[in-house]
């Protein structure tokens, strides 16, 4: 009787070894893959998303994309394991992750989940002690492989069973990845990107945006969470927010994102950004912002400038002073 199990697929190295291993086994593999607003892999034309189902169709195996919803952001607010230097739950999220899997496990009639995780290769949330948590909190315990690093674990119920192979599992652990390139070669294994992935929660210059969106909003907005790698970001209202966009292809994505009673910003009178007012509309904001996006303008300052807007569905146009000079404009940047 053939097995199945469900592999936690970011297109990376380490997870796409891990699929190769088992299948080179005769497990039959199906993948999930999970987005997030705050994934650094993400490249002009692809992205990890992109990378896994890449994964996927190459070694002809089904695939399923699931994104971190509303639910995801309740965690990162108020992660029952706190955050690593940044505001990374990454604890919390591994259980995520697997709880997610295990109800997929269930439903697609597998066997046991495996990932791609190697001991010692990440501080916070691939530490021994916190493997086991992971595991334990999960409901999958006894039924999570981790094939890179089996060897390094007592012996999980598919192994004892027999339906994988122990002998032909891995014992790799630590920071580096030379195992793995070796592995890779071995396996014949090509074209795997983004060999150890990123996430922007770590990063502390973004995580000031993040706590930003928590503390001025009544009701999580997963839009909010993905707007913050676009454009430029300024706090102008308790529960108002201006972002800017850098270039045309941010123009038109801001553009696409505002909401009911939200409101854009151009000047009339020249090449202009957009300026996308998100959260609570007045006149006294609409100025404010208008003011922020003249910074991003050759409109002549300390003279009156005709801004286009649109809000609610109409145009019309407003009249607002260029007079916040840059310092004052990076006061309310995020």
């Amino acid at each position: 009787m053939q097995r199945k199990a469900i592999a936690l697929l970011s297109g990376g190295l380490d997870s796409t070894l891990a699929v190769k291993v088992l299948l080179d086994q005769g497990i039959a593999v199906e993948a999930l893959n999970f987005t997030s607003p705050f994934c650094t892999c993400t490249g002009k034309n692809a992205g990890c998303k992109s990378e896994a189902v890449r994964v996927a169709e190459e070694f002809k195996i089904p695939i399923k994309v699931m994104h971190k919803g509303a639910e995801y952001l309740e965690i990162l607010r108020n992660p029952k394991h706190g955050y690593g230097k940044g505001m990374n739950p990454c604890i919390d999220c591994r259980i995520y992750l697997l709880q997610k899997a295990k109800e997929y496990m269930h439903e697609v009639g597998a066997d046991f989940v495996f990932t791609g995780e190697v001991l010692g290769q990440r501080p916070m949330s691939q530490r021994r002690d916190t493997l086991r948590v992971i595991e334990r909190e999960s409901g999958l315990e006894g039924y999570l492989l981790r094939p890179l690093s089996a060897k390094h674990f007592n012996p999980t119920i598919p192994e004892q069973e027999g339906w994988v192979d122990r002998e032909k599992l891995l014992a790799i652990q630590g920071r580096s990845r030379k195992d793995q390139m070796e592995l890779a070669a071995e396996l014949d294994v090509k074209n795997y990107p983004c060999p150890a992935g990123g996430c922007l929660l770590t990063d502390l210059c973004f995580v000031g945006k993040v706590r930003d969106v928590f503390e001025h909003s009544d009701e999580l907005n997963l839009r909010d969470f993905r707007l913050l790698k676009v454009g430029r970001h300024f706090r102008i209202g308790n529960r108002t927010k201006v972002l800017v966009g850098r270039n045309e292809a941010e123009n038109a994505l801001l553009e696409s994102q505002v909401q009911s009673g939200e409101a854009t910003l151009r000047w009339a009178d020249g090449p202009s950004p957009l300026a996308a007012l998100t959260g609570e509309t007045t006149e006294e904001l609409l100025a404010l912002a208008g003011q922020v996006l003249l910074r991003y303008t050759k409109a002549p300052a300390g003279e009156s400038a005709e801004l286009e807007l649109k809000v609610a569905g109409e145009e019309r146009r407003i009249s607002v002073v260029h007079a916040l000079d840059e310092a004052a404009v990076e006061k309310l940047r995020l």
